[in-house]
């Protein structure tokens, strides 16, 4: 299924949304830009958001031009109201995945990880699930449990105006005196991704379980499976045929155009002789090493990058150094066995000839 394909549900927690961006952002909700997003993934054929829009006067407004249903939650005070905007959304969300079959995405406007119990009941209903939150305000349970998460402040046309100082959250609208402040939840940090070897990982993960080509959109797919969060425009890149395309420029991996128009095949790149000079690398690391004493896999592959900087298994397509160490064991650049003793493994260079 490509993503024109897609039948979108669109489900707004607006209070959580809106006071997330004044909080974190300066400003008031922008809608577009989470039209826009949905628009590239699909036909979104449903559009509700819930809140006492009597706190959301212009909101209301800007969301009926947008052709958004505005879901009135009856006024009640401080969590009360909160339970009841939440409670009514999920049940909603559930009822529509019984009478409308043909949708097949889910997007959840929140950041509250109350919803994570209805992410997990969409998706075991064979629905694809997009969660969009404000970072700041996004609970690290939630993002994990959708197949894809959209945090809005990163979303095209967003412009961040100043941020005003920090406050415990409270809800629009909730008397200070009479609602104790929550504990504030885990919110996801941003940190840097190794790119290569997160396409590099997946890539070969695809390639050993997969009968036939991985193409991109597959590729893609699986990258935010692992990592819900990610986005090619978070690297720079404006589509993830362009990230390929830089990753194919630095022969990381190969990307060749298949049956599918517009949709290509990728393949880890053809490193051959690359490989066995990084193996060579590494049996000359230990040899040097084990004049001094027995080697450990522990440290080994500081010991590595001390001679080569740059040095990653993930390039070749590796999960981790431990992998790589076995596949040149088993080409005869190394050996290696278990210390039970130092509950590590120990490392000895292989044959001066390594075996074909």
């Amino acid at each position: 299924m490509t993503s024109d394909d897609e039948r979108i549900a669109l489900f707004l927690d607006y209070e959580n949304l809106a006071i997330g961006a004044r909080d974190a952002l300066g400003g008031t909700l922008d809608f577009r830009p989470i039209a826009d997003a949905l628009a590239e993934r699909g036909r979104v054929v449903v559009r509700r958001a819930y809140a006492d829009w009597s706190y959301f006067e212009e909101d209301r407004r800007m969301l009926t031009r947008h052709q958004v249903e505005l879901i009135e939650i009856p006024q009640r005070m401080g969590m009360v109201r909160k339970n009841a905007a939440d409670i009514k959304m999920a049940v909603d969300a559930i009822e529509l995945s019984f009478e409308r079959d043909y949708i097949t995405t889910f997007v959840l406007g929140t950041g509250d990880s109350d919803f994570t119990p209805l992410v997990h009941k969409l998706r075991e209903l064979n629905r694809r699930v997009i969660g969009i939150g404000v970072e700041a305000s996004t609970s690290a349970l939630l993002p994990a449990a959708c197949d894809e998460f959209l945090f809005y402040e990163r979303l095209e046309g967003i412009e961040p105006g100043p941020k005003p100082p920090r406050r415990s959250p409270r809800r629009a609208g909730t008397p200070k005196a009479t609602v104790k402040e929550p504990e504030p939840e885990p919110v996801v940090t941003t940190e840097d991704t190794d790119l290569d070897a997160l396409v590099t990982r997946t890539l070969a993960g695809l390639e050993r379980s997969s009968s036939g080509p991985v193409l991109a959109s597959m590729l893609k797919r699986a990258i935010l499976r692992k990592e819900p969060t990610f986005s090619e425009a978070d690297h720079g890149f404006r589509t993830f045929g362009e990230l390929l395309r830089n990753l194919a420029d630095r022969s990381v991996v190969d990307v060749n155009q298949g049956s599918a128009p517009g949709d290509p095949e990728v393949t880890l790149a053809t490193v051959g002789g690359d490989e066995d000079a990084a193996f060579a690398l590494l049996r000359a690391t230990v040899e040097r090493l084990a004049a001094k004493g027995p080697v450990q896999l522990s440290g080994l592959k500081t010991q590595v990058r001390r001679q080569q900087a740059d040095f990653s298994e993930k390039r070749f397509g590796y999960g981790g150094f431990l992998q790589f160490v076995k596949a040149a064991q088993n080409r005869g650049f190394v050996e290696m066995e278990r210390d039970a003793d130092a509950d590590d493994y120990v490392v000895r260079p292989g044959p001066a000839t390594p075996a074909a």
